[in-house]
């Protein structure tokens, strides 16, 4: 019911539990720029995306759908999580992930919307380890060593707030630490589920290889470079290649 609901809000563009549930939370600390007209390639290239991600969410709405009830049953928490991130032009971006990390012990009571968890933690980890003492099943990690743990963002695809392909959002205090005078530039195209450090050695690349890659692309987008990120990204995600 959840994956129909977020096919048929993107497609008719009424709001979300989620977009209405992020409405009432205060907005990122970046100042919001007017966006750059964008031309009619890439305005077409942005609608096929928008389809492209709703047709995909349908036909993987069965993997979904059993990945988030095998983590609910396993962690006796909500299946996915929604973690702040800074977006397009700087606004909120509240990022879908199946959720991958628990602690059964926990003691506070997260914030919850139905089968999402809201989280606000700004630091975000300084470098992954390929045993990350955080993720303590092996469905878990299977489900993040392929990206599958990703695919709920095809949502945000379908709404508008990602592209397939761009910078990977990071939070306000990473923007603020490791991209400085070059924040804005950062923000100045959608976020993507795939880019161009994804490619090109994913977790095993430090926050400034990560920042060159992403500088990049923004700086020399072309139609080439989008379709080959584009291309490659299936093959790293089913080999799944440095990634945890």
């Amino acid at each position: 019911m959840l994956f129909s609901q977020i096919i048929y809000s993107a497609l008719t563009g009424a709001p979300s539990k989620i977009e209405e549930e992020g409405s009432s939370l205060s907005s990122v600390p970046i100042p919001r720029t007017a966006a750059p007209a964008a031309d009619l390639t890439w305005q077409v290239i942005g609608m096929c995306e928008r389809l492209a991600s709703a047709a995909i969410l349908t036909a993987v709405s069965p993997l979904l759908a059993s990945s988030a009830i095998a983590i609910s049953l396993l962690s006796g928490r909500s299946p996915l999580i929604a973690h702040r991130r800074v977006g397009w032009n700087g606004t909120p971006l509240w990022m879908l992930k199946l959720r991958t990390m628990w602690d059964r012990n926990h003691g506070h009571a997260p914030r919850t919307h139905g089968w999402v968890e809201y989280i606000e933690d700004e630091a975000g980890p300084e470098s992954k380890d390929a045993v990350d003492p955080r993720v303590t099943s092996r469905f878990a990690r299977f489900c993040r060593r392929h990206s599958i743990d990703e695919l709920p963002q095809l949502w945000h695809v379908a709404r508008g707030e990602m592209a397939m392909v761009g910078p990977r959002p990071v939070t306000a205090s990473e923007l603020r630490k490791h991209y400085g005078a070059d924040a804005d530039e950062m923000v100045s195209l959608k976020p993507g589920i795939a880019g161009l450090w994804q490619i090109s050695g994913r977790n095993r690349l430090t926050y400034a290889e990560r920042r060159r890659l992403d500088l990049r692309y923004i700086r020399t987008r072309s139609l080439g470079l989008y379709f080959r990120i584009l291309l490659r990204t299936l093959p790293e995600v089913c080999r799944g290649n440095n990634s945890w």
